[in-house]
This record gives structure tokens, C-alpha cells and sequence, in this order.
């Protein structure tokens, strides 16, 4: 029996992902992908008008993933350094658990691909920073609650910390990738972490 066409959408994107995660992986075609699932290209395009749409399936499992467990996070996590702390270290084990998806991250996958698809790409980055930026918000005034008085030159400017983590965030992904998915987006973390923040 032939698989219904949620299946078949879902399997078109997942060796599209595996075939992002070879480490010397060229521009994936329609063809490859096509031979790779054994299927004429016409019947990809049953299932997706373009390879853009394809790339698009793929943002939105990110997307979708990511903010999922991001909305977890917030909710288990007592405590912003907490929340910052899980958020970020989730962001980077993702990259880590999904290299194919990690190429599309950092935009690899979509150089030559419709512009469009980098553009969704740089919002998801803007989100994620708007995100830390409410950590680091929260951090910030709970320690003004709290009498802290000790420098935290930092988090007095949550909108240029935030951006600091993001770029230490999507720099490890890119090492990961540029790395032929060698230098593991975690390794170090925990010692990194409390010079970061």
C-alpha cells in the first residue's frame, strides 16, 4: 500500500534532511532527491509545487520544534538565568541532533535556493533573539528587585546581550557545519556558559 500523502510529504522532507547532513553535500536537486526515494521527480511535485516549498517544510518543522520546546522551557523553568540557560543549551543539542538541519540554520542549504527562504530563516533568528532578550529582561529587573548591587554591565543593555548570545549560538552551529559536522555545537558549553552571561 502506497503511503498516504501526509506520510509521503513527511518522508520527502526527511531525506531531504539526510541528504543535507552529508558532510560534503553539493546542491541538492529534485533529481536526486527523486532517485534517493526511488520516485520520478513529477511525483515530488505532487506533494510540493517546488523545491522551495520543500526547503519551506523544512523551516517550519524547525519553527515548530524549536519554539515548541522553547514554550516548555519557559513553562518547567522556574527562574529567567534558568530559562536562558536551558533555552540556549537546547538550541544548540538541536543543532547537534539535526545536522542536515543545521545547514539550513546558518543558510548553507539555501545559497542559490529562492530568496525568500533565507529571509524566513533571518526571522526565525530575529525570534529567537527577541526571546533571550525577554530573559535577559526578566534576569535584569529581578535583580533589581533583589538589592543586587554588583556590576552586571551586561544585562544592562538586554538588546546588545541578546544579540551577543545569538551570534555565539549560530556561530557554534556554523562551526558544526563548516566542521563536516565534526566540532559539536555543546562541546564546552558548561564552561562557556558563565562567561557569556
Amino acid at each position: 500500500m502506497p503511503p498516504r500523502t501526509g506520510e509521503r510529504k513527511h518522508q520527502i522532507l526527511q531525506i531531504l534532511a539526510e541528504m543535507l547532513q552529508e558532510p560534503k553535500a553539493e546542491r541538492i536537486t529534485t533529481a536526486a532527491l527523486a532517485a534517493k526515494l526511488q520516485v520520478s521527480e513529477a511525483a515530488l511535485y505532487r506533494h510540493f509545487a517546488s523545491k522551495a516549498q520543500m526547503f519551506e517544510g523544512l523551516i517550519e518543522f524547525i519553527e515548530q520544534t524549536v519554539f515548541g520546546l522553547i514554550n516548555k522551557i519557559q513553562g518547567d523553568e522556574k527562574s529567567p538565568t534558568e530559562q536562558l540557560h536551558a533555552i540556549l543549551a537546547m538550541l544548540l543539542a538541536f543543532a547537534e541532533k539535526n545536522p542536515g538541519m543545521t545547514r539550513v540554520l546558518v543558510g548553507d542549504a539555501l545559497v542559490n535556493e529562492d530568496e525568500r527562504l533565507q529571509a524566513r530563516i533571518n526571522q526565525l533568528h530575529d525570534r529567537l533573539e527577541t526571546t533571550i532578550k525577554q530573559c535577559l529582561r526578566v534576569m535584569a529587573s529581578e535583580q533589581g528587585m533583589a538589592g543586587d548591587a554588583s556590576p552586571r554591565p551586561a544585562n544592562e543593555d538586554p538588546t546588545a546581550q541578546a544579540n551577543i548570545l545569538l551570534c555565539f549560538v549560530i556561530g557554534r552551529w556554523h562551526q558544526f557545519a563548516k566542521s563536516g559536522f565534526k566540532r559539536r555545537p555543546s562541546e564546552h558549553w558548561e564552561r562557556q556558559w558563565p562567561k557569556l552571561v
